[in-house]
């Protein structure tokens, strides 16, 4: 965490600057000491094998690091062993000496329907809110960015990135444990805010998108990706109780009032460049999340609809401009 603050002494004198030391100094207090799962998850990470990766790759649909020949035999016994401890592995996959992570989202699906539509991603300064355990954070990295970094307060998230960055040690990388409304306000600071699978866990989406606006330079860009009903009348969908057997899911607009949204939050240049209806390709489980998955979220016997009977899950992903 310190990291990030250490490449940026430039601006001490900035507001934002003393505001982030102090979360920084007092999350950091807090891993030291936390106990539950934050000392669980955090354990398993620092008794990782200490190997070092011949190889690394971010392009591919893994992030790969290190060969099974750079490693031993009870080495990757072991860390197969702990890095199984850290479930449920939602995002990826990932490659680590041969060990292969089979995460519940196959992540490289949406990364790859995005990526024809990123702007330059070469020295920008980089936000991504609820970064989980940073695979699109290493996609990013292999496009030279000054730096990305992620917001992720879930404590298996956070240290399943720890566990990745161990090994591929990426200097333009950095992730805090905090949520986005615990980030002091960075004025006009960032040139690119990734907002994926978030907004439909605020009761203010609004609200979010005004501060995310707000962090963006002038001509800056954000790319949002939320949950939507497949439509054009300017409506949105409010689940009762629970959507796909999640709690926490409020506002799930449609196409038209998303756009609505980052109208009033004070984007210009809108533009819907994917809608998906999510697929049991790309959303499974597997032996490395240990829970329910897509198929276990829709109706037996409608799966276009949700076990409550709500639309099943389509995604859009939006590009707009500060």
């Amino acid at each position: 965490m310190e990291e990030f603050l250490k490449q940026h002494t430039r601006f001490k004198l900035d507001n934002w600057y003393e505001a982030l030391h102090r979360i920084i100094s007092e999350r950091r207090a807090f891993l030291d000491t936390a106990g539950g799962n934050f000392l669980r998850f955090k354990t398993v990470v620092e008794s990782l094998p200490d190997v070092v990766p011949s190889i690394m790759d971010l392009r591919g649909n893994q992030v790969l690091a290190g060969d099974e020949a750079d490693i031993s035999p009870d080495d990757k016994k072991e860390l197969h062993e702990k890095l199984a401890r850290l479930c449920p592995w939602r995002k990826g996959p990932f490659n680590l000496f041969g060990v292969d992570i089979d995460s519940e989202w196959q992540s490289w699906i949406k990364w790859n329907r995005l990526v024809p539509h990123l702007p330059e991603l070469e020295g920008k300064k980089i936000l991504d809110i609820g970064s989980s355990n940073g695979y699109y954070m290493f996609k990013m990295a292999a496009e030279n960015p000054l730096f990305v970094l992620g917001l992720e307060p879930q404590s298996y998230f956070y240290y399943q990135y720890l566990a990745i960055q161990k090994y591929v040690q990426l200097k333009n990388v950095f992730c805090l444990p905090i949520p986005h409304d615990q980030l002091p306000g960075m004025d006009r600071y960032f040139d690119l805010v990734f907002c994926m699978g978030v907004l439909y866990h605020r009761k203010s989406p609004i609200e979010m998108l005004k501060t995310i606006h707000d962090s963006l330079r002038k001509g800056g860009q954000i790319v949002l990706e939320n949950l939507v009903i497949d439509a054009k009348e300017n409506l949105c969908l409010f689940p009762r109780d629970r959507y796909a057997k999640m709690r926490n899911v409020f506002f799930i607009p449609d196409l038209l009032a998303m756009e609505s949204w980052l109208l009033r939050a004070g984007f210009t240049h809108i533009r819907c460049v994917d809608v998906a209806k999510t697929t049991c390709e790309e959303q499974r489980r597997t032996d490395w999340i240990q829970t329910e998955s897509l198929r276990d979220f829709l109706d037996p016997g409608d799966p276009d609809k949700t076990i409550e009977g709500y639309p099943a899950p389509v995604r859009a992903i939006f590009i707009a401009t500060a």
